[in-house]
């Protein structure tokens, strides 16, 4: 899978999200302080990184910014994007089944390898709900 990765800063887990993405086997595309050549700031970064998905560039998206609160604000103000900042494997696996997420916003400071590790497990292996309350729920933030 193609997974688009932004970051602001290096800090915390920034880079070992690329490299744990690499290690399954996926395709990361790089933004933010991951990538040399473009702007750092949060809201750009992370813009670009939920751009790719709604264009069709990548599958899915990780965005981290310190909190990952503004990760996921720059995220979701693109149309066709649901990110959810997810501090835990449960909470990564209900976003994937519940809201059919495409989007996993990650704090840089409180995750540590382990739960990274954690939250990734979860998100991947999530699938989106069938159940016609949930399939409703989404196809209602489309409107």
């Amino acid at each position: 899978m193609r997974i688009a990765v932004a970051a602001d800063s290096l800090d915390g887990v920034a880079a070992r999200i690329v490299g744990e993405l690499s290690e399954r086997g996926h395709e990361v595309v790089t933004h933010g302080a991951l990538n040399e050549a473009e702007r750092d700031d949060w809201a750009w970064a992370c813009e670009a990184a939920a751009r790719d998905v709604a264009e069709g560039r990548a599958e899915q998206a990780v965005v981290c910014c310190w909190t990952g609160t503004g990760a996921s604000i720059a995220a979701n103000k693109v149309r066709g994007v649901r990110a959810a900042l997810c501090a835990d494997g449960y909470t990564a696996d209900g976003a994937r089944r519940w809201n059919d997420a495409n989007v996993l916003a990650l704090s840089l400071r409180v995750v540590s390898e382990p739960l990274l590790k954690e939250i990734l497990d979860a998100w991947f292996a999530g699938t989106a709900s069938t159940d016609p309350a949930d399939v409703a729920n989404v196809e209602h933030l489309e409107t």
